[in-house]
């Protein structure tokens, strides 16, 4: 039963989580079900730091299957929470699938981009801004997607030429000698702090507007913000912030520290050159309208998650529709190959949102906002974007904030006073509310499990590719945790 339980994983981790299921137990009825439940979110942590050992889907959903039996919380609360993010569940499944079927187009556009753009440093800023820029209007997964399918697809084409036996560069030795040993170290390096910097960019851009994030949304709605107002009321803090960021990539690169810096190995560089220039000579009038067909529907894309004609999910449905309808994929099973790369992501989801529904009924964070509250008001802002910081990197920044506007607007509509004096209040209020959006996103790049998109990485056929950790994220997210969160500190310091 060992050998089979959690697979392939070390024995040690195997060993660690069954500690962990018996003493769940003992630690529930001696120490009770509120300091068990904070028990269960480190263990869950614990569970996404091994994700590389063994996809925390098992592991944490033991856990999670756990709290629900030790009655932390309910089915039907789980239930609710999966009901208030199902946007998100249907962009996982449907979007994700819908830029699968987008891969060439994106790989014929990045292998260019990537072979040539000689200078890191340009490179590494154009995939923060692009990443900011495109999360600004569309969504933070939908971009990261798109991130990793570019990632995913370069490092395969390296792959292809390191397992064939060509000479693509005319040297008179294998490609794949070439290509082997401290040449795939370097290479893998590259694409992990390329990677890192466009889902740093995703947070930079999200944070900015309206629909950058679920929880901008939700916020815009309790303030009644339009997209323009809502971007207005951040900039002081964001604009910034991004500022910073961008200087903040440079930096990583000129000093090559904290896992960046890492350059394209010339070798690779025009050894995949040459084999991208044979591929596209060799491209037949089949494949080229297949381009067509993926560069129309991305337009197709931009236009309606602009515009917001249906919900993120619906949009990518439709993505998946023309696209094999127009490029002739009719086949059952070349479709479900599309839905491979999400489904799993999408069932740890769930998971943890029965730790997102736990941490609500045992109310582990009632104290900490009924604290802040306490405080002088020209305090608040400042300790509401401290306290939704440090929350958000070890629980999900959605919930996070979703928790706290809430509180908040319940404090402000059962505030018995003139309407003058609401007024008044109005402007606390808001200034609140833009803590609570900036401290949610981003203070919350500091972990994977702060960010729907940062544990999609972790969890993706991409992480292990190019030996992408739970600490090794930690470690590169830390100079953006430490600028950005400051930089945002001192914006509602100073600027509100």
């Amino acid at each position: 039963m060992l050998d089979s339980f959690l697979g392939n994983s070390p024995k040690w981790f195997k060993t660690t989580m069954l500690a962990f299921l018996v003493l769940n137990v003992a630690f529930y009825f001696v120490l009770g079900p509120k300091i068990t439940a904070w028990l269960f979110i480190g263990e869950f942590i614990f569970t996404l730091a091994m994700a590389l050992k063994c996809y925390p889907l098992q592991s944490g959903g033991l856990l999670a299957i756990q709290a629900m039996a030790l009655g932390l919380t309910t089915p039907k609360h789980t239930y609710a929470e999966v009901s208030a993010n199902l946007e998100v569940i249907l962009l996982l499944v449907f979007m994700v699938a819908g830029i699968y079927f987008m891969k060439p187009l994106l790989m014929y556009i990045f292998s260019k981009v990537f072979t040539r753009i000689h200078s890191k440093v340009v490179l590494s800023l154009l995939f923060v801004f692009i990443s900011a820029f495109l999360s600004a209007f569309l969504d933070a997964l939908t971009v990261t997607a798109v991130l990793i399918s570019v990632a995913v697809g370069f490092y395969g084409v390296y792959h292809k030429i390191h397992s064939s036996s060509a000479d693509y560069d005319g040297s008179g030795v294998l490609d794949r000698k070439e290509l082997s040993g401290e040449t795939l170290e370097e290479f893998r390096s590259f694409l992990r702090s390329l990677i890192m910097h466009g889902v740093v960019g995703t947070a930079l851009g999200g944070v900015c507007t309206q629909v950058g994030e679920p929880q901008n949304l939700l916020i815009s709605d309790r303030m009644g913000w339009d997209f323009i107002t809502f971007f207005l009321k951040m900039a002081p803090i964001t604009l910034p912030v991004l500022a910073a960021g961008l200087l903040v990539t440079i930096f990583l690169e000129r000093t090559k520290t904290f896992g960046y810096g890492a350059q394209l190995p010339q070798v690779a560089r025009g050894i995949i050159q040459n084999y991208t220039d044979e591929m596209e000579q060799k491209m037949t009038a089949r494949d080229k309208y297949n381009l067509i067909v993926q560069a129309v529907s991305a337009i197709l894309l931009i236009i309606a998650l602009a515009l917001h004609i249906a919900s993120v999910g619906l949009i990518g449905l439709g993505l998946i529709i023309i696209q094999t309808a127009f490029m002739g994929i009719t086949e059952e099973h070349s479709l479900g190959k599309a839905f491979e790369e999400a489904l799993p992501f999408t069932a740890l989801l769930v998971v943890f949102f029965v730790i997102v529904a736990m941490i609500h009924d045992q109310h582990l964070f009632s104290p900490i906002i009924e604290w802040a509250l306490a405080k002088d008001p020209s305090q608040q802002p400042a300790i509401f974007y401290l306290a939704n910081g440090i929350l958000s990197m070890i629980s999900d920044n959605v919930f996070v904030a979703t928790v706290y506007i809430n509180e908040l607007q319940g404090v402000f509509d059962a505030a018995d006073m003139s309407v003058e004096a609401k007024a008044a209040v109005r402007t606390q209020y808001e200034q609140l509310a833009i803590a609570v959006n900036t401290g949610t996103n981003l203070p919350s790049v500091a972990t994977p499990n702060g960010q729907a998109a940062f544990l999609f990485l972790l969890t993706s056929a991409l992480a292990p590719l190019i030996n992408l950790s739970y600490m090794k994220m930690v470690k590169m997210a830390f100079p953006y945790t430490i600028v950005l969160g400051g930089v945002g500190l001192l914006g509602i310091i100073y600027f509100l």
